[in-house]
């Protein structure tokens, strides 16, 4: 079988992409301020006096931010290109991202800055990261939109520790500090070396005009695909994402102890690595929505079972792996649906204006979720009507029907 069949020129060619991809990714917006808040928020409660809630709607403010910010990156990518976007972008999301920091105490304060991390910062999402991905890759398209998008996984794995080694040596303004020179020391050097001719593959045929294959942003907008897809993304990154920033409560609601807690809770990160690796290779075999209904499906039995309390700890690792997994398929499935079923013409617009609908269920999950805790004093009514989201919204894809070719259009 030749190289070109198997794919792997693709990655002999596009391998530089792909890292600064996943750099970039892992380092970016979109799991940054996630993963780390979970330990910063009791350190901010303590010192301000503010309550667990008030700390955790930064991420509700952040996700309004985004809503606005990431259509914008995604014009301004398509207007200027995607690389120094991506590029000037990181820089600034960095320097802001230090700057909590520096709180005093002002609720508003600290609101504005979750509102400055997502302008500044919207341009690393995987809006613009997984842009360079799909020119490059067509046969292995699926698999480098998961190598680059395991960066989030990978990241995931080790934020608690990094974060709780920061906190304990420097305390939580130096923990700030510590994360937020992650992305300016190490993903701003490598994607200003590696990420480059991101608009077109010059080594495929027809080069950087292949970009030009695809619906415009006005017929997609009038394509039902387009809405289906829309309408389906808010339930389900709101049953994936509320669960994640809540699971150490959720646990300890169910009786664990906090040594295991901190052992399950790490499952998350690297069942998100795994889902990254073997959702990509999924979706490059079989029809990507059929692949979407049984991942999404399993984590919503395990919405469940998380719910009925008193788990033994082997079901909740189950239980966690399989929600991690199915957040680690969540990027590469959004990116690979756009270019299969609209193409690379206006991919920026696209994908900005669908993250969007992500980050709705993803931003206001966490403080739904713990608003239920307050009111009810368990997880059971959110737990459970995440699991049912998560079933009709994988049998709702089904309806996208076979890709599109745009070869000739």
């Amino acid at each position: 079988m030749s190289e070109k069949k198997l794919g792997y020129g693709e990655f002999r060619r596009g391998w530089p992409i792909v890292l600064a991809a996943f750099l970039g990714v892992g380092l970016g917006l979109s799991p940054l301020p996630f993963y780390t808040i979970g330990l910063l928020a009791p350190e901010l409660a303590r010192e301000f006096g503010w309550g667990i809630g008030q700390v955790f709607f930064g991420i509700t403010v952040m996700t309004l931010a985004t809503l606005v910010a990431a259509p914008l990156a995604g014009f301004l990518a398509g207007r200027y290109g995607t690389r120094p976007v991506a590029l000037a972008s990181t820089l600034l999301f960095s320097l802001s991202f230090m700057a909590f920091a520096l709180g005093d105490g002002s609720l508003t304060m600290y609101y504005l800055t979750w509102v400055g991390i997502a302008v500044l910062g919207s341009g690393t999402l995987p809006i613009t990261w997984t842009r360079g991905v799909n020119a490059w890759f067509e046969e292995r398209k699926g698999l480098a939109l998961g190598l680059a998008l395991t960066g989030t996984g990978l990241f995931g794995v080790i934020a608690k520790p990094y974060t709780a080694w920061l906190i304990a040596s420097f305390g939580w303004r130096g923990a700030y500090i510590g994360l937020g020179l992650l992305p300016l020391l190490i993903a701003l050097p490598v994607a200003y070396l590696l990420f480059r001719n991101v608009e077109g593959n010059p080594q495929q045929p027809g080069g950087a005009r292949a970009e030009a294959n695809g619906l415009t942003f006005a017929q997609t907008l009038r394509d039902w695909r387009f809405w289906l897809i829309a309408v389906s993304l808010i339930p389900i990154s709101f049953a994936l994402g509320g669960p994640i920033p809540n699971m150490e409560n959720i646990l300890k609601t169910n009786g664990f102890e906090r040594s295991q807690i901190l052992g399950l809770t790490a499952f998350i990160g690297l069942s998100a690595l795994t889902g990254r690796l073997v959702g990509g290779w999924l979706i490059d075999r079989f029809w990507a929505p059929g692949v979407a209904l049984v991942i999404l499906c399993l984590p919503g039995i395990s919405c469940w079972l998380i719910a009925q309390g008193q788990m033994s700890y082997a079901m909740a690792l189950l239980s966690i792996v399989l929600i991690g997994f199915a957040v680690g398929v969540e990027y590469d499935l959004l990116a690979f649906l756009v270019a299969r079923y609209f193409g690379m013409r206006s991919y920026t617009q696209i994908y900005s204006l669908l993250y969007c609908c992500f980050a709705i269920g993803t931003g206001f999950g966490p403080a739904v979720f713990g608003w239920s805790f307050d009111k009810t004093g368990s997880y059971v009514v959110v737990l459970t009507a995440a699991g049912i989201a998560l079933v009709l919204s994988a049998f709702a894809l089904l309806g996208l029907g076979r890709y599109r070719s745009f070869e000739n259009k």
